[in-house]
């Protein structure tokens, strides 16, 4: 069949086309539908479809993570009272707010013990973490090499823990260096101290304190 047999032909006569016409009419017919129904309806189902298969890898990955949580639950569960123990060991090398002032005199003594002249010993504002407070001493000490290495260690080997930060060493004299400082010392917050500071916190973060600080801004 020709194009212009094609031309010719008119659907009012559709009974007497010829058989191979008939064939091929119909398959375009057929495509035509299919592709009209890909377009309207399909298109979106497909689209649909792929988003689904897409949710479903996600959730089958989250049940593996899940499951595998859910087995291991006993393991995961002495873990943690394992950190939990060893936080509590850790948290009893710092003193309360009552031994602070014993802790600071014992770092004084370690320095006096090994004939350490204290040109200054000034604890600083103490500063407050989530569950820790930290105390600064800016201290300035004069003595022999061996006997400021000696203070430093038995600093060092105290029962509760303190830290030397920003060392700095410069001779004063003959035989004698100047070391300067700064010792913190650490105390664990009490109970009631935590409870207050996330009062604090919830407060501050309330919508209306929020606004008041940005007006402030």
């Amino acid at each position: 069949m020709t194009l212009d047999d094609i031309n010719k032909l008119d659907l009012k006569t559709l009974a007497d086309w010829p058989l191979p016409t008939k064939l091929a009419a119909l398959v375009l017919l057929c495509a035509a539908i299919v592709m009209a129904g890909w377009w309207f309806d399909w298109r979106g189902g497909m689209t649909q479809l792929d988003a689904g298969k897409r949710k479903e890898a996600e959730l089958r990955q989250v049940f593996t993570t899940k499951k595998n949580q859910a087995v291991n639950l006993e393991a995961y569960t002495k873990q943690r009272a394992d950190i939990e123990q060893a936080f509590g060991a850790l948290l009893k090398q710092l003193p309360n707010k009552q031994e602070m002032d014993a802790l600071i005199t014992d770092v004084n003594q370690a320095g006096l013990g090994r004939g350490l002249q204290f040109d200054l010993f000034k604890p600083e504002g103490e500063a407050v973490s989530e569950f820790y407070a930290s105390t600064p001493i800016t201290v300035k000490v004069n003595g022999g090499y061996h006997d400021i290495a000696a203070f430093v260690s038995d600093v060092a080997k105290l029962s509760r823990i303190v830290t030397l930060h920003d060392i700095a060493m410069e001779p004063a004299k003959t035989g004698v260096l100047s070391m300067d400082a700064t010792i913190k010392t650490y105390r664990y917050l009490d109970e009631e101290e935590v409870i207050a500071r996330k009062q604090a916190a919830e407060k501050d973060n309330k919508p209306g304190k929020k606004k008041a600080k940005e007006k402030k801004k």
